[in-house]
């Protein structure tokens, strides 16, 4: 499933970690922060950006499966 988000949302949304510019990853239904310094990828579940630091991915690791997402 592509995600689907409006492009004026995109324009304001920002990483929570360190305000940088986020963009979509549609392959793995996530928003990725573009400073080269974070990188955390947040997932996007049923439509709506978790953008939660503790749910957030690291670069340097894998993305899992999420609850729900079957």
């Amino acid at each position: 499933m592509a995600v689907e988000l409006a492009p004026e949302l995109l324009e304001i949304l920002a990483c929570p970690h360190c305000h940088g510019a986020l963009a979509v990853d549609h392959e793995r239904e996530e928003l990725v922060c573009l400073a080269a310094d974070c990188g955390l990828a947040y997932p996007v579940r049923s439509g709506i950006p978790v953008l939660l630091i503790d749910e957030a991915r690291r670069p340097d690791q894998p993305a899992t499966s999420q609850p729900g997402s079957d």
